[in-house]
């Protein structure tokens, strides 16, 4: 494993200015309808390279990458400011999620070709995917069966993964892939770099209630060399373990970005809508509401920056508890506040007039990706010796 780079953390008023840039980019950029569905096929597409790229011109995709790869050399509380800002401000920034996190698997394991190639690309606005989930193996991913075949200096690369958040326009595929059946399931399992454009590799998106997001991979006899390990060869599993803080601080980061955001919504419209002579924010079941649902997303800023903090003061430090705890509360909460928000706003919640619907598909899928959030708790549970 390679020695994480020493991070450079901001003052807190650095933190605030970078908030405050965040918001207003988002305002100028993407704030109306329009802009949106102008960057996005009319909301199909949920990346916008335009927009992407411009943020990484001005370094906030790169804000935690080391700086001896272009990036800010920040840490985690600043990266997860950078990802909360940009999901409450709508930025059709899909790709940053995975990206970040794939970037994450190189930072640590990598060599320097492969942290050069990946970490550059991403500072420079370039998009990055994963590949794990398969028809048979979702939750229990040492079950896939995708196999990657050692032939002298190559491997064979043959079978199906799916789910694959923005293949369709990644540049390249962290493939998890079987390279032995001896042992336990969990062994045997390797990393692989494969360009999204390589020879044998057939990418056909999945249609969802969300539009273009995710992909079915297929793999037929696709060829990569064997310096496309990242890593060590059947040691993925604990590779992928030693990522889960990354992985669960992006996901319940951008989650709380649109909790806020679903909030936000809610609230402006509980003032202006007036029934039976005034707003209807002023009618005491709605005020309860509104009280809760403020109350448990303070709950959950709290929680995301506390684990932010403590990977801050030990990258190496494993918390499978702090951080399946902080994807599941905020993931749950944001699905509360969605839901509690359309119900509040009646048809025009659920009127693609409106951003709500869209919150509500959004919160409602966070559950699953990432991890289920019933294996959160498994985890949760077996850190507590159950």
């Amino acid at each position: 494993m390679n020695q994480l780079a020493a991070r450079q953390a901001l003052s807190p008023a650095e933190r605030e200015s970078l908030r405050e840039a965040i918001a207003g980019f988002c305002e100028r950029e993407c704030g109306t309808r329009g802009q949106r569905d102008a960057l996005t096929n009319g909301g199909q597409e949920h990346h916008s390279d335009t927009i992407y790229r411009k943020m990484a011109a001005l370094g906030w995709p790169g804000v935690s990458t080391p700086e001896e790869y272009g990036g800010g050399g920040a840490g985690m509380t600043e990266l997860c400011i950078v990802l909360e800002e940009t999901a409450r401000g709508l930025a059709p920034i899909a790709s940053i999620g995975p990206t970040l996190i794939v970037g994450g698997a190189y930072e640590r394991f990598g060599n320097e070709a492969q942290r050069k190639e990946i970490l550059t690309n991403i500072v420079g606005g370039g998009t990055e995917s994963i590949a794990m989930s398969e028809p048979g193996a979702g939750s229990d991913v040492g079950s896939l069966t995708c196999r990657a075949e050692r032939r002298g200096d190559e491997f064979v690369i043959n079978g199906q993964k799916t789910w694959c958040s923005n293949a369709h326009f990644a540049d390249h595929i962290l493939l998890i892939a079987r390279t032995s059946t001896a042992g336990t399931k969990h062994e045997g399992l390797t990393m692989l770099n494969v360009p999204a454009d390589a020879a044998g590799l057939t990418i056909r998106g999945i249609d969802t209630m969300g539009g273009r997001e995710v992909n079915d991979l297929y793999f037929t006899d696709c060829v990569v060399p064997a310096a496309a390990v990242v890593g060590e060869v059947d040691q993925a599993w604990m590779q992928l373990m030693a990522g889960l803080n990354l992985e669960r601080l992006i996901l319940a980061a951008m989650i709380l970005g649109v909790a806020r955001r679903a909030f936000d919504d809610t609230l402006a419209y509980v003032k202006q809508r007036e029934q039976f002579g005034r707003p209807i924010g002023k009618f005491q079941a709605l005020q309860h509401r509104i009280a809760d649902l403020a109350t448990e997303l303070e709950c959950c800023k709290l929680m995301v920056y506390d684990v932010a903090a403590k990977v801050d003061a030990d990258p190496s430090r494993m918390l499978p508890r702090e951080a399946s705890m902080a994807k599941l509360k905020i993931t749950e909460t944001a699905k509360k506040i969605a839901l509690e928000g359309m119900q509040m706003m009646g048809g025009y919640g659920y009127s693609t007039e409106f951003d709500m619907e869209r919150h509500v598909r959004t919160t409602l899928v966070s559950s699953i990706y990432g991890g289920t959030n019933e294996i959160q708790r498994d985890i949760i549970a077996k850190t507590y010796g159950l």
